[in-house]
């Protein structure tokens, strides 16, 4: 099955991905413009979310709304995804929380998962997977693959920060279906796998190197 990708075309989005990006943002204010542009990105992955009839009475009047069918599974990959996390919660408060970590051999570039909490049943639930960085793909791909072993049926949404063309291909290569939605498709990975040209290493940006 295809991968579906959408590059956000927003004003606030393409401010935020600058700030992000320049070398001189400071860690707090990287955790901000994350939070901000993860606003924007996370409103597009779930423009599509299913939904409900509901009627409401206003002061005024009895009329047509809507609710979401199913409780949404927001799923951050550790650790550079917990920045996207607040946004998100923002937006879906009735969300289940997963956490996934999956961290990546820098000498390999391969994935490992080191932590898997969520639900076991997740048929008929949409699930938004968290990770600012979309590099080789390992990590996501591995990270939805464990989507899908719990019964994830329809479309996982994929909310990224960057993409690169790497990535892209990597995930259409594993016949997952996907929707990616992404604030840039940058040009290409270096020789460590980073994102060029990027803003760095997401995670240590937001949270401080881990050692």
């Amino acid at each position: 099955m295809p991968v579906q990708v959408t590059v956000v075309d927003h004003p606030v989005a393409q401010e935020a991905l600058t700030n992000l990006r320049d070398q001189n943002t400071t860690n707090q204010i990287f955790r901000a413009e994350m939070r901000r542009l993860s606003l924007v990105v996370v409103a597009e992955a779930t423009r599509r979310i299913p939904t409900t009839p509901r009627k409401v009475t206003t002061p005024l009047a009895t009329t047509d709304g809507v609710q979401l069918a199913s409780r949404p599974v927001l799923v951050p990959i550790l650790r550079a995804g917990l920045g996207m996390l607040p946004a998100a919660m923002e937006l879906l408060p009735d969300a289940d929380i997963a956490v996934v970590g999956v961290q990546r051999d820098e000498e390999t570039h391969e994935p490992s998962e080191y932590v898997a909490k969520l639900p076991t049943n997740l048929s008929g639930r949409t699930c938004v997977v968290l990770d600012p960085m979309l590099a080789t793909g390992g990590s996501l791909a591995h990270g939805c693959k464990i989507l899908v072993d719990r019964g994830a049926s329809t479309t996982i949404f994929v909310a990224c920060v960057l993409a690169a063309p790497e990535g892209i291909k990597f995930l259409e290569s594993t016949g997952m279906n996907l929707h990616i939605i992404t604030a840039s498709i940058d040009s290409h990975l270096n020789e460590r796998a980073f994102i060029v040209p990027g803003l760095g290493d997401a995670g240590d940006r937001q949270f401080g190197p881990p050692n």
